[in-house]
């Protein structure tokens, strides 16, 4: 699509995720960036989903980041969700518009349905739209009983004995989505299962190669609408497995299937960017959070029926609030203010790893905090916060900020370095990372960092 025709397509529609700490200490920084401003009532941005008429609030509550209690860590999953803090903020969203709950059975290391469940139901079910999966990727879910089971156990937890949204999880290549839905017969399930009216919109989450999705378009099935990662980076820039988002919209636009957008903020990283992109967007809109822009980019499309947040804390509750309560659709100048932001986050080499902390890789069997490694990791590159050469001036002060901060956002017990290579990891990642290979990679950077003797 090219821009002339993007903006065209804008003027007929008329935050943050959680928080990620890296060169800074958690404990005395929640949230650090976030906008000002009243939330007017009753000021939701809706949606209407055009098969079945739903009016759908346009900033959708993702239920992968649940808020964590300080515990031991031979709890429960359950144990660990601060449930106290999940209920306010799903009880503050509620009051101001948002409709939409998106989980799984393995966001929070399989206790996000339970949570979300437990805070739903003081709510009457047929003013909230819930969304769940078969999250069927292991191989000892692939069987047509467990997958079955699963699907039932959805229900229990969810309190509920519908659901608005059911997703076939995480898919992106025809050898798994054979296994997992068509040799066990779990898709006519599904299709039964919608049938029957216990299934209202049936679609799907991707994760994977420009064949497959297209082969998925056009299989035969009447898809109602598909989950995919889109934020202005991705758009034209999408790096390892992923795809274009501009294709993937595009190809979903000319069928007239809706789509729910995860990832707005690539896994928090548009929200922390380096100090360049920062600038130029604060320069345009200072009272305004980095992440907001990012939000507004995902809510600007029309064909997209609700945009996923991962919310941590009522702090990011509000700052999403305020981006689509209302939504103000970017304009043509603010499209060229994303362009520079996009151009100066690949002029300064935005990469590490595209870990979007999904959590999927966790439990690690060694104890590894694999997601919090990647996170301090990127969060130092992209900020610009990174002791990539000795012979710089700041090079000192940021070698020091890296192991200070890598020190307090992850426990020595669980760094990079605890890492057997056991590669039990791999398949669970949607990203398709070679996680031993990058924390191989991160350990010899750190010890090298070491090396070079005190601070």
């Amino acid at each position: 699509m090219e821009r002339r025709d993007f903006i065209k397509v804008l003027g007929t529609a008329g935050a943050t995720a959680a928080a990620t700490f890296g060169c800074r200490d958690p404990k005395t920084s929640r949230v650090d960036d976030i906008s000002s401003g009243e939330i007017p009532p009753e000021a939701m941005t809706y949606r209407i989903d055009p098969h079945t008429n739903d009016k759908i609030s346009l900033l959708g509550f993702g239920c992968m980041r649940f808020p964590l209690r300080p515990v031991k860590s031979n709890v429960t999953p359950e144990e660990k969700i601060d449930q106290e803090a999940v209920d306010a903020m799903v009880d503050y969203a509620i009051a101001h518009g948002v409709n939409y709950f998106d989980t799984s059975p393995r966001y929070c290391e399989g206790a996000s349905e339970q949570s979300i469940g437990k805070s739903l139901a003081k709510h009457p079910r047929d003013k909230i739209f819930i969304a769940t999966k078969m999250s069927n990727m292991s191989p000892d879910m692939h069987g047509r009983d467990a997958s079955i089971a699963m699907y039932h156990r959805s229900m229990d937890y969810l309190q509920t004995d519908y659901f608005d949204y059911y997703l076939i999880h995480a898919v992106g290549d025809r050898e798994t989505y054979q296994k997992r839905f068509l040799d066990n017969g779990i898709l006519d399930f599904l299709l039964a299962e919608k049938e029957a009216g216990r299934i209202r919109n049936l679609g799907w989450s991707f994760h994977g190669e420009k064949e497959f999705f297209d082969w998925m378009l056009d299989c035969g099935v009447t898809w109602d609408f598909i989950q995919i990662q889109l934020n202005y980076l991705d758009w034209q820039h999408a790096t390892g497995r992923n795809v274009n988002a501009e294709y993937l919209y595009g190809e979903m636009e000319k069928r007239g299937i809706p789509a729910i957008v995860m990832e707005p903020l690539l896994g928090g990283r548009l929200a922390r960017t380096n100090h360049k992109a920062r600038a130029i967007l604060k320069q345009k809109e200072p009272e305004k959070s980095v992440a907001s822009w990012a939000f507004r980019f995902a809510g600007s499309l029309p064909n997209v029926l609700t945009v996923l947040s991962g919310m941590t804390f009522i702090e990011h509750v509000r700052d999403n609030l305020l981006t689509y309560a209302p939504l103000v659709p970017l304009n043509e100048d603010e499209y060229k203010l994303i362009d520079q932001t996009v151009e100066s986050l690949l002029s300064l080499e935005f990469q590490g790893t595209s870990c979007t902390d999904c959590k999927y890789c966790m439990p690690c069997s060694y104890g590894l905090d694999i997601p919090g490694v990647f996170l301090h990791y990127n969060r130092c590159l992209n900020e610009g916060n990174f002791p990539a050469d000795a012979q710089d001036e700041n090079y000192r002060k940021a070698r020091r900020a890296f192991l200070i901060g890598y020190d307090r956002s992850v426990p020595k017990l669980r760094q990079a370095n605890r890492c057997t290579g056991c590669r039990e990891c791999v398949p669970e990642c949607p990203q398709r990372i070679d996680i031993p290979e990058e924390m191989r990679k991160i350990d010899s950077f750190v010890e090298n960092l070491r090396k070079e003797g005190s601070f």
